[in-house]
């Protein structure tokens, strides 16, 4: 009898948390449910994402809600619900404690049937149950995958912060030396944290920059970039992903000059692009595991490309190379029809970005292939091309760790060639495209001094570690070193002589000077490995203008990520004191972790140019009120609505540019030489 009370009590309470399940609830907006109480939802339903859910309103939705009872909840009626529950009775569903990976197809298929229940939900009481009964029954990769690109694209996830990966799925950012740690500490209860080293040792040159490609805030930026413009995105799911092939290009274009930047502060050469007849230098140990699957993959030195089994021959990808090599000397694409899309001009990019990722919106995925998705499969099974030791995926298989595999860059250096053919096709900017009349830039200044070091990151790895209801928890964290800066300011001199005011889009680039053998780069060298720096509208009033802009207010960076525990802990907070969650300013994750604005620079000051220009604002805009962009707009674009800047991505610095004196002497464009100091002894 005290049993059934207890469950009639727990019943009742859940009950009184959420409305009934009549049609009027599902119709609603959730009027009810605030911000607090969604975020507490995501963060229980990530938590421990490797055991089943601790949290009874959840599990009690998981072992009583029905996805097919009512079909008023979704946007499609159910289908989708009901196609995935078919999957389940079918058996046909990867099992849960095993490796997942986006790049798999049948994987993928499971977990977007997964994003196309949640992101078809109605209302906030739809999406948690179904959220809460499939966490049960799917595998664990597959669903928190669909659960993140579902809060990030569903109107219902507006202001939810979703938890760091690297606190979340800690395996695949964290070395295998460490979680070893963390289980010794759990096991033994002794509270420890474990300072976790980058791989390979000093015999190899790229370990000097390996604090780049396997700094955690990249590989947040890197992979949460991909699931704001995922490959395989239909316009069906809601709405259009503006300029989605260029900012593919463009993204993916900075990550690699900011690489290059990196290995000139360390005395090496910007990195050399992949060839499918030529040897992979660059091996790569990851000295990570997977929770379940074993090791990732290594990949020796030099090793000549093999054709991998059942995904494509290095014969393949020459062909898709030079198909698409043949549409941008020829200037046109051909479409599935055989019609011909024109591609010299300003939007030919996002063509070009569409079909060498290749996304869902390629016109013709079945000639061009999928050049870019396709070398990261290859390059991942290079370690076990035919299948005979049955390895997981390696490390390029998964966009959480590609950016360790110093041949990620290799990888998109030769993408970035590629793309850089295509921009030098089309004609330079002329002095027109390139002034603002009346306005000039007429001097920039640095507030405080460009200066780099190396601190120290925590972040914990409770959830890296099994959970019983025998061992307690106990506090366990990874320290990390990370590239950081001092903060500084632009202070930005403008003149405007047009006798009213008028809108300004001021961009600002950082460009190295000299390669790595102290040559100076040429002007036409040195644009294709600028850095954009920040891109922001400002109303210029007549007469002179003094812009101050701090480095912490760039479009292109974010702000660390709350800590897992920090968010459950605020979210809880609100939720009992029925107060205001806001948390508004770290609801993106994607964007260049703001430590990594610049590159790290030499102890004596490695010389850039600074680069400053303004454009028509008014002319540019593709919003109202712009100058109230939030932060990481420049290579994130903005979700649901058109990128706000119709200029191409890098303007001016993204066509050739034969003679540099258009550039310099246009009016509003200004150039001054910084140096990047690096503190060795912060």
């Amino acid at each position: 009898a005290t049993m059934k009370l207890l469950i009639l009590c727990s019943l009742i309470a859940a009950a009184a948390a959420w409305p009934s399940f009549s049609d009027d609830h599902f119709l609603s907006d959730d009027p009810g449910v605030t911000l607090a109480k969604k975020q507490q939802d995501v963060n229980h339903l990530l938590d421990d994402i490797y055991d089943h859910l601790h949290f009874s309103d959840l599990k009690e939705f998981s072992d009583t809600f029905d996805p097919e009872a009512d079909s008023s909840q979704y946007t499609d009626d159910g289908a989708a619900a009901h196609a995935l529950i078919q999957e389940i009775k079918d058996h046909r569903v990867l099992e849960q404690h095993h490796w997942f990976s986006l790049f798999n197809t049948r994987q993928r298929e499971e977990a977007l049937l997964l994003f196309d229940v949640l992101i078809h939900c109605k209302t906030w009481s739809c999406f948690v149950h179904n959220a809460a009964y499939f966490r049960e029954r799917l595998n664990e990769g597959e669903f928190a995958y669909a659960l993140y690109v579902a809060v990030i694209h569903s109107d219902l996830g507006q202001g939810i912060v979703l938890p760091p990966l690297y606190e979340v799925t800690p395996h695949l950012f964290t070395n295998s030396e460490v979680i070893n740690k963390a289980y010794t500490a759990k096991m033994t209860q002794t509270p420890g944290k474990f300072e976790m080293k980058f791989t390979g040792t000093k015999k190899n040159k790229e370990q000097r920059v390996a604090y780049f490609g396997e700094d955690i805030g990249l590989n947040i930026h890197h992979v949460t970039w991909h699931m704001d413009f995922p490959f395989w995105w239909k316009d069906s799911y809601g709405y259009h992903l503006d300029r989605k092939g260029e900012l593919f290009f463009w993204a993916h274009h900075q990550l690699t000059a900011r690489f290059d930047a990196e290995r000139l502060s360390n005395h090496l050469d910007v990195v050399d692009e992949l060839h499918w007849d030529d040897v992979i230098h660059e091996g790569f140990a990851p000295h990570t595991n997977y929770k379940y699957g074993g090791e990732f993959p290594a990949r020796p030195d030099d090793v000549h490309f093999e054709d991998v089994d059942g995904v494509a021959n290095v014969r393949d990808m020459v062909i898709l190379e030079s198909r698409i090599r043949d549409a941008i000397a020829h200037g046109y694409i051909v479409d599935r029809s055989g019609n011909k899309i024109d591609i010299k001009n300003d939007h030919g990019i996002d063509t070009l970005g569409e079909i060498i990722e290749s996304s869902a919106y390629s016109a013709n995925p079945q000639y061009y292939g999928s050049l870019h998705n396709t070398a990261h499969i290859m390059l991942g099974r290079q370690g076990d091309p035919h299948g005979k030791f049955n390895f997981p995926p390696g490390v390029m298989e998964h966009f959480e760790t590609a950016t360790r595999d110093p041949s990620f860059f290799r990888l998109h250096k030769y993408i970035d060639n590629i793309f850089k053919e295509h921009k030098d096709t089309l004609p330079p900017y002329t002095q027109e495209e390139l002034e603002f009349s009346g306005v000039s830039v007429d001097n920039i200044a640095i507030d405080g001094e460009l200066k780099t070091y190396f601190d120290n990151f925590e972040f914990s790895l409770i959830n890296a570690v099994d959970k019983s209801d025998k061992v307690k928890d106990v506090e366990i964290h990874a320290i990390v070193p990370r590239l950081n800066h001092q903060e500084f300011s632009y202070n930005i001199d403008i003149t405007n002589n047009n006798g009213n005011k008028v809108l300004g889009t001021i961009r600002i680039f950082l460009c190295p000077r000299y390669d790595n053998n102290g040559v100076l780069f040429s002007f036409e060298e040195g644009r294709w490995h600028c850095i954009e720096m920040d891109k922001f509208y400002k109303s210029l009033a007549p007469g002179s203008n003094h812009i101050v802009r701090k480095s912490v207010d760039s479009s292109v960076t974010v702000p660390d990520r709350p800590s897992f525990d920090s968010l459950k802990r605020k979210a809880d907070q609100a939720v009992e004191s029925h107060s205001k969650l806001d948390l508004h300013e770290f609801e993106r994750s994607c964007g260049i972790p703001n430590r990594l604005l610049l590159p790290k620079g030499t102890t004596s000051g490695m010389e850039f140019s600074l680069f400053v220009g303004v454009s028509d604002g008014d002319e540019d805009k593709t919003v109202d009120n712009p100058e109230d962009l939030a932060a990481t707009h420049s290579q994130c674009g903005i979700h649901g609505e058109k990128y706000p800047d119709k200029r191409p991505m890098g303007y001016p610095v993204d066509r050739h540019i034969p003679d540099p004196r258009v550039v310099l002497q246009a009016p509003n464009i200004h150039k001054v030489h910084v140096k990047i100091f690096h503190d060795e002894h912060h």
